[in-house]
């Protein structure tokens, strides 16, 4: 609703900007970088010969998942078990069909990698509506994150983030990832 104004209001208006004149420039507007869009990050697809080092058939699925490359000190592994590592990003597949499910983490897993993250958390849920009652998300979550290099370790979440319905993900530093390139 619009205020009406008074007359009096508007002849007292008048009145005070009757000798007002516009400035006049004769400079430009001042130029104004604009930043360059942030791309969207390439989806990180597993390796090609990944799957032919290892097979699916090989993975073991546990009620509880622990994984981790040779060389991550068992300190991290306690400290991604105990849930102490701060999680930057998350992403929920549970109720996903299993090729959507892995469009869907490689194009996360390249997220975490443009945003830097270090610790992810995903959720797959633990399967209890599946045909059989068998989690196929978990199953194939377990083997998918070990095809990816930039995968350090992975183990169940804690109760709190998800239980065995969610796993904490170890992601390759990217700072040290940049350095050992440049020395190549």
């Amino acid at each position: 609703m619009k205020k009406q104004i008074q007359e009096t209001d508007l002849e007292l208006f008048h009145e005070q900007v009757q000798d007002v004149q516009p400035i006049r420039s004769e400079q430009l507007d001042p130029y104004r970088v604009k930043p360059r869009p942030i791309p969207r990050p390439k989806r990180i697809e597993a390796p090609e010969d990944a799957v032919e080092k290892l097979s699916e058939a090989e993975v073991e699925t546990h009620d509880y998942l622990l994984f981790s490359r040779p060389g991550v000190q068992r300190r991290l592994l306690a400290d991604l078990q105990r849930g102490a590592i701060e999680v930057g990003l998350e992403v929920d597949l549970h109720g996903l069909y299993a090729e959507h499910a892995r469009a869907v983490l490689a194009e996360f897993l390249a997220e975490c990698a443009h945003r830097r993250v270090r610790c992810a958390r995903i959720i797959h849920g633990k399967g209890h509506r599946s045909s059989g009652r068998q989690p196929v998300l978990k199953q194939k979550i377990n083997y998918w994150l070990r095809l990816y290099d930039q995968v350090l370790a992975f183990c169940s979440a804690n109760r709190r983030d998800g239980g065995t319905g969610a796993v904490y993900v170890l992601l390759r530093n990217p700072n040290k990832a940049k350095r050992a390139g440049a020395e190549r």
